[in-house]
């Protein structure tokens, strides 16, 4: 009996064994699989957004380099999801579109605008399907591309889910808590590793570099997703060093705010787009000026922050007189900051009795401006919504059109006004034959494809000019005194055109190079001008932060913080930019930021900024005393 009892458990143990043996050999097979997918995953998405074999396979040979990382965050999701969803690698098939076309987003960015993907970009990601029909004049066949990918891709999805769903059994509730018992740990500490303001042992172990001055070597060197995850954090603003409400007390006292009741200047301010004066342009020659007004009145230039996009940004310079360089690095103001009141020249000027506009011919949700001017002291954002139908210039709003508007809505105004607009005509791609009358011809031996897009361009900012010169015209005519204020928000995205013809070594800018480079690549025409006293001459190269400083020093007003903080500011320094500092005497600083020591009126505009846009604002009655004030009866 006892040999029988025998002979019966060992054939137990031995299935036993066996099942177990299976069950390991399943769950390997499982984990070596999900690598290996998730190898080939991370090495398609470096490919999309490298645009390089080359480089791709230098990124993963160089062991100092995260590549291996980033494909053991990729399986480690891709676990977690399986377990989530029931059924074995059903999370590669949610991830790999999402992370390719990142990719591929990213790439178009890098094209177009000469920065990478931040995760501040897709809280207007709307704006890249309205910008759709533009592209797809230039690249054609690219928009039927992406058109066909995004009606054959879901397909492909949903084809591929019902059958990996029929073939993959279920994942019982064991097999799914080990899964995310494993995976759920790892991702937490990666997370909390990617937070850059902060040493982490875990982070240098896993070979992440954070790069957060220079982000085209940060997305170079760590690879699109883990570069990525290190700019995720960046939308928390940290308090600088030694912020507290005695130390912006401390800043110097500035004089009261005085405007002259009975003389207050109506006030236009243009932020024309993508104005700039073509004729820089090595080797090209146009049949005639493309911008007589401009060079006959120009006050000097602005120092935009931005290059080919990004225009929200240099706006907000101009209206609040902060700066973006104390901002983390790939951050729109609009979009991520801008949640409360913010104090700008509307409002100040709104609370003195100024009728406040801001005028857009395209549609109001574009950079949130509907809610960013209404927290900006804007009386009326007048958009696309609103407006009455205008004249189009090519296939854009004209800005004949946008300023014999600006002209209808100011004659039917008593009280003094303020109005800011933004022109759409210069927007590009600038693809040939743009318009059917043009009356400027090119000649250059950069190519037919260089010489088209510039001639494209010159023919926008010739019309830029000439709606200039209409509205001085018209301002002579006026007994009121009037400012006007025109400026371009940043050079053009002429592409190819830049390298054609050697004005640039690529066809972005650089983002840190010798002060000379930055002014040919930052550097947009500015004119300020009077009907009482003509151009305002000698204003020189300045960041935007300081056209309201210029704007009421001619309107012969004075306040707290535009003529008096910002004024001591500019006695020491005209351009603030993230990468570089131009001092008014003229010595450059580059990587400033970097320096153990920042100049003290650097650090008090740093901390006086964070104080109003982040902080609990200290010193909002002693330089923005308006903000607490409510407008006088209209």
């Amino acid at each position: 009996m006892k040999l029988e009892t025998e002979g019966i458990e060992r054939p137990e143990k031995i299935s036993v064994l066996s099942r177990a043996l299976t069950r390991s050999l399943h769950v390997a097979d499982y984990l070596i699989a999900t690598c290996v997918l998730s190898t080939i995953l991370v090495f398609l998405i470096e490919i999309i957004a490298r645009a390089s074999l080359v480089d791709t396979i230098a990124f993963f040979e160089q062991t100092n380099r995260p590549a291996w990382t980033t494909v053991g965050i990729y399986a480690s999701i891709v676990i977690a999801l399986d377990a989530v969803l029931g059924r074995s690698y059903h999370g590669l098939l949610l991830i790999a579109p999402l992370a390719l076309l990142f990719a591929w987003i990213g790439r178009q960015k890098v094209l177009y605008l000469g920065d990478p993907i931040y995760p501040s970009d897709f809280l207007y990601s709307r704006q890249l399907v309205d910008l759709f029909p533009l592209l797809a004049r230039e690249r054609p066949w690219t928009a039927v591309c992406i058109v066909m990918a995004a009606v054959i891709t879901p397909l492909l999805l949903v084809v591929l889910w019902r059958s990996l769903r029929c073939r993959a059994l279920p994942l019982n509730v064991k097999a799914r808590l080990w899964r995310l018992g494993i995976t759920m740990p790892l991702l937490a500490v990666f997370v909390a590793a990617m937070d850059h303001s902060m040493f982490s042992w875990t982070r240098d172990r896993l070979r992440v570099l954070p790069i957060m001055w220079d982000q085209k070597e940060n997305y170079a060197y760590n690879g699109f997703t883990m570069a990525f995850a290190l700019n995720v954090p960046m939308a928390n603003v940290t308090a600088p060093e030694g912020y507290s409400q005695q130390v912006i007390e401390a800043i110097g006292a500035p004089s009261p705010a005085h405007l002259t009741a009975s003389d207050q200047p109506d006030i236009i301010m243009i932020m024309s787009e993508s104005f700039w004066d073509p004729t820089r342009l090595p080797e090209v020659n146009f049949n005639r000026d493309p911008i007589p007004a401009v060079r006959a009145n120009q006050t000097g230039a602005i120092f935009s922050p931005e290059f080919g996009g990004m225009t929200a940004n240099v706006e907000f310079e101009a209206l609040t007189g902060f700066s973006n360089a104390f901002l983390p690095y790939g951050s729109i103001p609009y979009q991520q900051y801008v949640r409360r009141p913010l104090p700008s020249l509307a409002a100040f000027l709104k609370s003195a009795g100024y009728v406040t506009k801001a005028i857009h011919p395209f549609r109001q949700w574009f950079w949130n401006r509907r809610n960013v001017y209404a927290a900006l002291g804007f009386d009326t954002f007048m958009s696309e919504e609103n407006l009455p139908k205008l004249a189009e210039r090519g296939p854009l709003v004209s800005d004949q059109a946008l300023t014999e508007e600006i002209i209808r809505q100011a004659d039917q105004i008593e009280q003094p006004f303020f109005f800011f607009a933004v022109t759409l005509q210069g927007h590009g791609p600038y693809e040939a034959n743009r318009y059917k009358d043009p009356s400027i011809d090119v000649s250059t031996p950069a190519g037919e494809a260089a010489r088209a897009t510039i001639r494209t361009f010159a023919e926008g900012v010739s019309d830029a000019d000439s709606s200039l010169r209409y509205l001085m015209n018209w301002a002579n005519r006026r007994s009121r005194p009037t400012i006007l204020v025109f400026f371009g928000d940043h050079l053009p995205p002429l592409g190819e055109a830049y390298v054609a013809t050697g004005y640039m070594r690529m066809h972005v800018a650089d983002r840190r190079a010798p002060l000379s480079d930055m002014l040919k690549q930052h550097e947009t025409p500015l004119v300020i001008w009077s009907n009482r006293t003509g151009t305002d001459f000698g204003v020189g190269t300045v960041s935007p932060v300081f056209l309201p400083l210029h704007v009421l020093e001619l309107a012969g007003i004075v306040h707290p913080y535009y003529t008096g903080f910002l004024g001591s500011v500019r006695d020491h320094y005209k351009v603030i930019d993230r990468h570089i500092l131009w001092s008014s005497n003229d010595e450059a600083k580059e990587n400033w930021a970097a320096a153990p020591h920042i100049n003290p009126w650097i650090g008090n505009f740093r901390l006086l900024q964070y104080d109003m846009m982040f902080g609990a604002q200290h010193g909002m009655m002693r330089f923005f005393p308006e903000m607490n004030a409510q407008p006088p009866a209209m």
